[in-house]
């Protein structure tokens, strides 16, 4: 470790080391400690079943990362990030054994939709046209927008509750249940404002840009971060916690990629004691219930097109994916709880040993649950690809508390860094200006608990740099 920095970053999540990338491009001396004996926060491939299964601990499926604004201007591929794109961005199965998809063409995925066709291709033409314009005001912090129409044409839908967002537009309950699949991403009950910006919104990249994922596992993400940031000059050091800013070499700024409790927990910090109790207030979300597979053979979807699909949504009517959302705010689990189930392997046979495969699901369970959903979410898949349970070599589970002890800043098993309504979406971690900013101008927050949150898209910390350089060196 040698001399003084003029930025050091906590965590090499992928907030982390975005932040720590565009500093380092700035031709600042930065460096970033981790706590963990490997870099990537949730972004990690590892064989946690049998010997030659790569399973993905964390994110799993990304088209925000694919399409995030700053993680395109940097040459990953050259870092060896080669993206694996299935036929079929996501997919949501029924009982009767058929399913619905979200193609990449909006004409493809509407001429499923019966009467709800021409709604759907107008709302999606618009928004898909709309979004290289709104993307980056969409995923930073609150401003006044570059383009105000087309925000406002996107916000005015976007700020729905899914369920009223759903039932205006669709008519037909399959329809329904398409746009429901992407909307649960939010780990919202659908009757919450702005849970249909997340159906949108993922919409839009699958229409846009599909839903790929890394060859090799997620990991793949971080190894080219992380060797693109070394080729910059840039360092990371491994196995160190941090407790207090003073046990850090000397710098003018520090960013930190974690969430609020951590951040009160470090030593050293200048925090008024009005900004500590606003920061104490910050809410956390609900958790995940997540496995992984060890599988003898592909998941048997009964459909062929969720079998194209590298995402499958399993939920089998509205009123049952409601139920299990709106069940979790109630601090309970339903019998029958929406599921995001995921198959690499059957895109990337790297993933598994020759002739076996992977699998990765979760569904969303109560703040800090540590009830076991292994069996609820392995009924669910069965419904929808009987024979499953018998391809079952292995698996492996984690709860809430495990998630956590894995990375902390999956507090209570939240993997957005917080709570995602309304009263957090642009004002987490606390109503501000400048929402990374805090009153000790040495030190920022880059995670995920900033605008825009969750997701491996590295924009949170991209944003926070930029707040960063612009407060401390720009111009000098």
């Amino acid at each position: 470790m040698s001399g003084d920095f003029d930025v050091l970053i906590i965590g090499s999540g992928p907030n982390g080391m975005a932040a720590a990338v565009f500093l380092q491009q700035k031709g600042l001396k930065t460096a970033v400690f981790e706590q963990s004996d490997l870099p990537g926060g949730g972004a990690k491939t590892m064989e946690i079943t049998l010997p030659g299964f790569k399973h993905d601990i964390g994110s799993a499926i990304h088209p925000l990362c694919f399409d995030s604004p700053f993680f395109k201007t940097l040459p990953l591929q050259d870092y060896g990030l080669l993206w694996v794109h299935p036929d079929i961005p996501y997919a949501h199965p029924f009982t009767d054994g058929s399913a619905y998809a979200c193609y990449r063409s909006i004409e493809e995925t509407a001429a499923q939709l019966g009467s709800d066709k021409k709604k759907y291709i107008s709302l999606f033409n618009r928004l898909v046209n709309d979004w290289p314009h709104i993307t980056e005001d969409i995923l930073g912090p609150l401003s006044f927008p570059k383009h105000p129409v087309k925000m406002a044409r996107f916000g005015l839908n976007a700020l729905m509750p899914a369920r009223y967002f759903a039932k205006s537009n669709f008519s037909e309950e399959k329809s329904r249940l398409l746009f429901y699949g992407a909307a649960a991403h939010s780990t919202l009950p659908l009757t919450s404002l702005a849970t249909a910006s997340f159906g949108l919104v993922l919409n839009i990249l699958g229409h846009k840009a599909g839903w790929p994922f890394p060859a090799g596992g997620a990991g793949k993400i971080t190894e080219a971060l992380t060797g693109y940031y070394n080729h910059l000059g840039g360092e990371i050091f491994l196995n160190h916690q941090v407790k207090d800013i003073r046990e850090l070499p000397n710098a003018s700024v520090y960013l930190f990629d974690i969430t609020p409790r951590q951040l009160l927990e470090i030593q050293g910090t200048r925090f008024t004691e009005s900004y500590r109790r606003r920061l104490s207030g910050y809410n956390y979300g609900a958790g995940v219930f997540k496995i992984d597979w060890a599988l003898s053979d592909p998941i048997p979807l009964r459909s062929e097109v969720c079998r194209r699909a590298g995402t499958v949504h399993l939920g089998f009517s509205a009123k049952e994916i409601e139920h299990s959302e709106a069940a979790v705010h109630r601090g309970d689990t339903a019998d029958s709880p929406y599921v995001l189930l995921a198959q690499h392997s059957v895109f990337d046979t790297n993933r598994a040993p020759s002739g076996k495969h992977t699998g990765w699901a979760y569904c969303h369970v109560p703040h800090g649950s540590t009830k076991d959903m292994t069996g609820a979410i392995e009924n669910q898949v069965e419904k929808a690809a009987p024979g499953f349970k018998d391809c079952i070599l292995h698996r492996t589970t984690h709860n809430t508390s495990q998630l956590e002890a894995m990375n902390p800043n999956l507090v209570g098993g939240d993997i957005n860094g917080g709570k995602q309504d309304i009263t957090q979406l642009y004002t987490r971690p606390v109503a501000s200006i400048s929402p990374y900013s805090t009153p000790d101008p040495r030190v920022y927050i880059c995670s995920s608990s900033t605008p825009p949150g969750g997701g491996v898209h590295g924009m949170s910390g991209y944003n926070a740099a930029l707040r960063a350089w612009k407060d401390h060196f720009e111009g000098k």
